[in-house]
């Protein structure tokens, strides 16, 4: 069909609405970075390595559970609802994070919304997917990443804003005594619930995906009206063949165990590696620890701020580069840029730290890590996701491979602070340098290309 009968004002306005999973995201992942120097002297755990990743990472036990469920609850209860629910939870973590007073109880909160991730972090691609048409589906799905990009862009200018400028040589006392240290770090939390609100709302008004509800064999004609709404009446009466043919049998119930069927295991196994790589890669604990990041490299705290509000504004306008091309260069040919890109920056970052060359120069190849993720892992992992997997497993699988996904990323953020101490910075970075050249050789053999294809074209071809 030709792109140009699409109705891109609808079709942006779903997606983007459905996207704000992905700013949510994006925000409550790296707002605990820029309040860290401030709550670890309040809770007194300054200088306990295990314990400050153990308050870093707890969202990730929470992300976890929401992945579990995702899968499940959204093939039960449809994409919308799931949506609607992490909205809700990002409402209630975002003020119960900011007014905790006590250690568990910000690790309560912590949890909760990262439940909201986990169920935004599947639902918003998945959804986003569902309901583009194959050509233009990359950089549509796409958006999700640059809303989770402008998130963490949000999060550390209103950070850096918020924050006092801190003393040189200050004490973890004096810090905790400070205006930072009693009241600011809450509302780097609290501003959240502006966004989730608004996130609760608008998700209220976008209409279910058409290819659940016709796995659930309901509203024939609500399915046709959403289709033809999106692409017009041929495009619907394809669409919904197609959608049916690839269904065939299916039931509303998830179904687990047919995902170890021999040509969806293979399938499993590659968003299950991929999805893996994309945290393993390293790029996180930038976001997630650039304080000893930027400590090292010889920042101030207030500098430090300053830096991540550079890294996150060089990291939206990447994105926008992966936007661009993900439909043009191919998924594939992109995921392979930024695996091989990385090994290199990683070996030259490292060697950086452990020259103790610092200030400027460290920054720049920080940077340039980012440029390089932004551009190619971040998003194009969650579009390979979105689309590698049937019809009528797709719940199952993307619940399986976003679990995997936060796995990956709880084991990389709390092991970030041990590898730090044991193998300094350089080491650590090389770790991550070997990680990405093992995931260059994956993607080169095992990765298929989907770029302007139909999910069910990508099924037949995949399976078939």
């Amino acid at each position: 069909m030709d792109s140009n009968k699409f109705n891109y004002p609808f079709l942006l306005t779903i997606c983007l609405i459905s996207a704000f999973g992905g700013l949510l995201f994006g925000y409550d992942w790296v707002v605990i970075g820029g309040a860290k120097p401030f709550y670890e002297p309040f809770f007194s755990i300054t200088g306990n390595p295990a314990l400050q990743g153990w308050v870093m990472s707890c969202a990730l036990i929470g992300c976890l559970a929401g992945a579990v469920l995702s899968g499940w609850l959204s093939d039960r209860f449809g994409r919308k609802r799931l949506l609607i629910l992490s909205a809700a939870l990002f409402v209630a973590a975002s003020l119960g994070t900011g007014s905790a007073n006590s250690l568990t109880a910000f690790i309560l909160f912590r949890m909760l919304g990262g439940i909201g991730i986990g169920l935004a972090s599947n639902l918003s691609p998945m959804y986003i997917a569902e309901v583009t048409p194959g050509s233009i589906r990359g950089a549509f799905v796409s958006i999700n990443q640059l809303t989770i990009v402008i998130g963490i862009l949000a999060a550390q200018i209103i950070n850096w804003r918020i924050a006092q400028p801190v003393p040189p040589g200050a004490t973890p006392v004096e810090i905790m005594t400070s205006w930072n240290g009693q009241t600011g770090w809450r509302w780097m939390f609290y501003a959240c619930a502006v966004p989730a609100t608004l996130f609760f709302i608008f998700m209220w008004f976008v209409p279910e995906s058409p290819r659940w509800l016709a796995k659930n064999r309901l509203a024939h004609i609500k399915v046709k009206k959403i289709l033809t709404r999106i692409g017009g009446g041929n495009y619907a009466e394809n669409e919904l063949v197609s959608i049916q043919e690839t269904l065939g049998n299916a039931s509303q119930k998830t179904d687990f165990r047919a995902l170890l069927n021999p040509g969806l295991s293979k399938l499993l196994m590659i968003g299950v590696v991929i999805a893996v790589f994309q945290q393993w890669c390293g790029i996180n604990v930038i976001f997630n620890y650039a304080q000893e990041i930027f400590a090292n490299a010889g920042y101030s705290v207030s500098d430090i701020l300053f830096n991540i509000v550079i890294t996150g504004s060089v990291n939206l306008v990447f994105t926008f580069v992966g936007m661009f091309t993900v439909d043009r260069l191919g998924r594939k040919a992109l995921m392979l840029f930024g695996a091989g890109g990385l090994a290199a920056i990683y070996a030259i970052l490292g060697s950086m730290y452990f020259f103790h060359i610092q200030g400027l120069p460290l920054l720049i190849m920080v940077v340039t890590a980012i440029a390089c993720y932004a551009m190619s892992l971040a998003p194009v992992t969650w579009v390979v996701l979105s689309e590698i997997f049937p019809n009528r497993i797709r719940g199952a699988a993307m619940s399986v491979a976003t679990f995997s996904l936060w796995s990956a990323c709880f084991v990389l953020t709390y092991t970030f602070p041990l590898l730090n101490q044991l193998l300094k910075a350089s080491g650590t970075f090389w770790l991550y340098g070997i990680i990405c050249i093992i995931g260059f050789w994956f993607i080169l053999k095992k990765l298929p290309e989907t770029k302007g294809k139909s999910l069910e074209q990508i099924e037949h071809e995949l399976t078939g």
